[in-house]
């Protein structure tokens, strides 16, 4: 039988003082270089945060195909407990540029809301990440916690 040990790998993703992702935009902004690593493929990303909704961590937790990826809750909370966060948000691309969510996007941001409720690790937010161009808003991404869809 093997036995694995659980680490996290840090790289540097800015430097000085952070500032609250407390607002849709911010999570926006914050994440497109992590979108630009591959444009053609879905990314599930988890972003940790501590007390102050500061980003302590972020990671990818699934690299999908252009039409979707599949994060399941142990894979996410996973991550949050390993990085001590109080807070999470969760965001991924749609590399179509429409960030309008589909039914399974409302579907896993729903249990993964009850999961940390659960946890005591709140969600704050999912955020779906487009463009302006192919976004019908205008906006380039969608936010689950602006629409109250959990």
């Amino acid at each position: 039988m093997k036995v694995y040990e659980a680490s996290l790998q840090y790289s540097l993703v800015s430097e000085g003082e952070t500032k609250p992702l407390d607002a849709p935009e911010k999570v926006h902004r914050y994440m497109q270089d992590a979108f630009e690593r591959n444009p053609m493929q879905e990314s599930f990303w988890v972003i940790c945060l501590n007390r102050k909704n500061h980003p302590i961590f972020r990671a990818m937790v699934t690299l999908g195909s252009a039409t979707g990826s599949i994060a399941t809750p142990p894979e996410i909370f996973r991550i949050a407990i390993l990085a001590s966060a109080t807070a999470m948000i969760v965001c991924h691309n749609h590399p179509s540029g429409d960030p309008a969510p589909s039914a399974a996007d409302i579907k896993v941001t729903r249990t993964l809301k009850e999961c940390g409720t659960l946890m005591n690790i709140d969600l704050l937010d999912h955020v779906i990440c487009g463009n302006s161009i192919s976004d019908p808003q205008g906006r380039g991404y969608y936010s689950f916690n602006e629409a109250g869809l959990y």
